[in-house]
């Protein structure tokens, strides 16, 4: 990718501020120093999974999962993070995983997931991220915000706004865990991102649960009918797959395909049984 073939936004007009975060009360740095671990008061790295594309038989993105610097499970990560160092952390996030990936050679869509509740402008909650992609000359549209519905958050309105506005800038927005959390319809009420993550809780055993098949399918048509594309995460077995696969679902990630590779990329070639026999 070459930095001069990008072009990047300007900076929109602050949206209004939600909360200001402890650790900027306090009088850090921060955004110029959110790449700081050692201000955060400890470290951690990414794993990343594939999102595959069937219709390509490729890799459509890498979602990056947090994880500890000798890759320990998530919560050994997540269990650190309060009130207040959310905002430092989400920031870290992005810069660490941006970094990590453009290192590794990402040429795909990177997945970031991101803490609603520690987002308090969007202006500057966005600025570190593109500053490390106008270094890196990783292009913004390539960049997919992923936020779950299962953090509650408190002003589902101005929420909405911020996401609105992280499209115009032109990332992608996603939500994930969809038909798990809080805010379920509702959000797709207030906001229409460019993909929905259906919740592989949603999905286990899918085949053979016809309560589960009537949700899947229609929440997939309500998605269509939106213009929203549909990911089906959490895939692990064939039946899952086929079943998925005959909705018409195109993009899909889970252990069937490949588990989460730290520190790595997991070629398109070794990503096992894009369509294998007998699915579907």
């Amino acid at each position: 990718m070459s930095p001069t073939a990008i072009t990047y936004p300007v900076l929109p007009a602050s949206l209004g501020v939600l909360s200001t975060p402890p650790d900027l009360a306090a009088g850090a740095a921060c955004p110029g120093d959110c790449a700081s671990a050692e201000k955060l008061g400890f470290d951690f790295s990414f794993a990343f999974q594939p999102i595959v594309d069937l219709d390509a038989r490729g890799v459509w993105g890498h979602e990056a999962l947090v994880r500890g610097l000798h890759g320990e499970g998530a919560m050994s990560v997540l269990g650190q993070v309060n009130e207040d160092n959310r905002y430092r952390f989400d920031q870290l996030c992005r810069i660490k995983a941006l970094r990590e990936a453009v290192a590794l050679g990402l040429q795909a869509r990177l997945s970031l997931n991101f803490l609603p509740n520690a987002v308090y402008k969007p202006d500057i909650c966005i600025r570190t991220t593109l500053e490390v992609a106008r270094a890196t000359g990783f292009p913004i549209g390539h960049i997919v915000f992923e936020t779950t519905e299962g953090e509650q958050v408190h002003d589902k309105a101005w929420y909405a706004e911020v996401m609105r506005e992280y499209k115009r800038i032109g990332f992608l927005t996603a939500i994930d865990d969809f038909g798990a959390g809080y805010a379920g319809l509702s959000l797709l009420a207030d906001f229409v991102p460019d993909i929905v993550k259906l919740d592989m809780a949603l999905l286990r055993g899918v085949e053979a649960d016809a309560k589960r098949q009537a949700i899947v399918r229609h929440t997939t048509a309500l998605c269509r009918e939106l213009g929203v594309s549909v990911v089906a995460e959490g895939v692990e077995t064939a039946g899952e797959y086929g079943f998925l696969a005959d909705l018409g679902i195109t993009l899909m990630q889970g252990y069937f395909f490949a588990r989460p590779a730290f520190r790595a990329l997991v070629p398109a070639q070794q990503i096992a049984a894009l369509q294998p026999p007998g699915a579907g």
